[in-house]
């Protein structure tokens, strides 16, 4: 069972990294899915994260307020305006264009009701 945490967390690592430039793929999700896999899987990996200049403080802030930084909140917002436009750009359906937008409304409601 080790190994199968152990490659959940490698592969949502990698997924929050790669997030990291894609404005599709968000990263914060995927860093916590990481952390848990690795508290399951290994201590020193999941210590490692933990502590970590670049991962460990938006792990840290979500395990002990809920919170998401105003900065990372304005980089989800503006990824989002991205894609919208994009899928609008590309003359996708309206009942998908719709649907798209229900969806990130929500998210983008969700994202700034947390505190920071």
């Amino acid at each position: 069972m080790r190994y199968l945490w152990l490659a959940l967390g490698w592969t949502a690592l990698g997924l929050g990294i790669i997030g990291a430039f894609l404005p599709l793929l968000p990263t914060t999700p995927f860093l916590l899915l990481a952390a848990f896999a690795f508290s399951k899987g290994s201590e020193r990996l999941h210590a490692w994260i933990m502590e970590h200049p670049s991962f460990g403080p938006p792990i840290k802030q979500w395990q002990e307020h809920r919170a998401i930084s105003r900065q990372v909140k304005i980089y989800a917002t503006v990824s989002i305006g991205v894609v919208f436009a994009i899928t609008l750009a590309l003359g996708v359906v309206w009942w998908a264009v719709a649907t798209q937008a229900a969806i990130l409304t929500v998210v983008l409601y969700f994202i700034w009701s947390r505190p920071e």
